[in-house]
């Protein structure tokens, strides 16, 4: 469900987008809590995920919890995606995650700002988060609203990723820049 389609129905239900927002991220914050505070069997994991965000992951998706997450309905997964412990996702405007993509601990994806109006400051404005397949999104990396993430492209660990990703590209810092492109390499060495 998009942003405008959450607007929708809290019209449907005469309510304000806000209180609309607060009744879903109560239902996120059950369903995350029946899922990060007991343990699961792997497919009782899935089960829960796939419950979460109102749709089926892809084959081959694994998470270690714990996840939070304030909305859980705007995230769809791909195949073989892996989140990693304690990933926070701010889903209101939107993420979507290619295949293939792993995803380390404590990554944050906000798809919400705040106006920089003083006046106006308690308004979001969302922007979706777009990842690619093969992505690979280091520990403790933070992307923000209406950013894009290239396939096969690599985000370091710790990185703020404030503006879109060209595909097969490391980045990395504090604004994220460009590091150098991925290289292809045919057989990993121990």
């Amino acid at each position: 469900m998009g942003y405008e389609e959450m607007e929708q129905r809290a019209k449907e239900m005469g309510l304000p987008v806000y209180q609309y927002q607060r009744i879903a991220a109560q239902r996120a914050q059950k369903l995350t809590a029946e899922l990060n505070f007991t343990y699961h069997e792997p497919e009782e994991v899935v089960h829960l995920f796939s419950e979460l965000i109102g749709k089926p992951v892809g084959e081959g998706f694994c998470l270690f919890p714990p996840f939070y997450t304030d909305y859980g309905q705007n995230i769809t997964i791909g195949k073989h995606v892996f989140l990693n412990t304690s990933c926070h996702f701010q889903d209101q405007g939107g993420i979507t995650i290619g295949d293939g993509t792993q995803i380390g601990h404590n990554v944050v994806l906000a798809t919400l700002n705040h106006d920089e109006d003083p006046a106006r400051r308690s308004e979001t404005i969302p922007g979706p988060i777009a990842i690619g397949k093969n992505v690979w999104i280091g520990a403790n990396a933070t992307i923000t609203p209406g950013v894009t993430i290239g396939d096969g492209a690599i985000i370091a660990a710790g990185a703020v990723v404030t503006k879109d990703v060209p595909p097969n590209t490391i980045v990395g810092g504090v604004p994220a820049r460009v590091i150098r492109p991925v290289r292809a390499q045919t057989a990993y060495k121990y």
